[in-house]
Order: structure tokens, then C-alpha cells, then sequence
């Protein structure tokens, strides 16, 4: 998976089509990503027990969905344009990504 933890990218189709965010959690398996501030949804969430005395508050609780990583783009970061991303070794022979419209190699 090319996409990584804290990469910020660019939404491309969907309701948040142009939405920028920071990448906060990636699913390998499932080939999903949580953009922060992207696919919000609300939840009902009712009281349960916490294994002690207290209790888990109930209520309607908003946080950010998974979204499939075909429609997320990684932004560079030096230029801010959108790029694919692709991967290649280096000098030293370790495999690193690279924006594949500038050719710079990302961290």
C-alpha cells in the first residue's frame, strides 16, 4: 500500500471530492484509509458497562469513516499538487516511494 500514516491527501470522487486531509489510520486488508475531516458519520451509541463501576457514556457520537483508497491522492508536499506514487530503490538499495509527477523521492 502506497498511501501512509500522516501522508496528506486529496480526496478525488465522492461527496468530499477536493476535501484535503491528513491521514490518520490505513487498513491494508480492506484497502481503506480515515481522513481526518473526511467522511463524518454519526452513530447511536447506547450506555454499556466498562468491565468496572463507570459506565460508557450514551448518546450520538460523530467520527470519521473509512474510505476506499482508490479515492484518495497523495498531495506532494513540496509542490501541493496532486501525483500518483510510485516506488523504487535507491542509491543504498532501500525501496523508497517517489511522487511519480516530479520524480522527488518521498519520506
Amino acid at each position: 500500500m502506497r498511501i501512509k500514516v500522516n501522508d496528506t491527501v486529496e480526496v478525488i470522487s465522492g461527496n468530499f471530492k477536493g476535501v484535503r486531509g491528513t491521514v490518520q489510520r490505513v487498513y491494508p486488508r480492506k484497502q481503506m484509509v480515515v481522513v481526518s475531516g473526511v467522511n463524518i458519520v454519526k452513530k447511536h451509541q447506547k450506555p454499556k458497562q466498562t468491565g468496572g463501576r463507570s459506565r460508557a457514556q450514551g448518546g450520538i457520537i460523530e467520527f470519521e469513516a473509512p474510505i476506499h483508497i482508490s479515492n484518495v491522492m497523495l498531495v506532494e508536499p513540496a509542490s501541493g499538487e496532486k501525483t500518483r506514487v510510485g516506488v523504487r530503490r535507491n542509491e543504498d538499495n532501500h525501496v523508497v516511494r517517489y511522487a511519480k509527477k516530479s520524480g522527488t523521492e518521498l519520506n
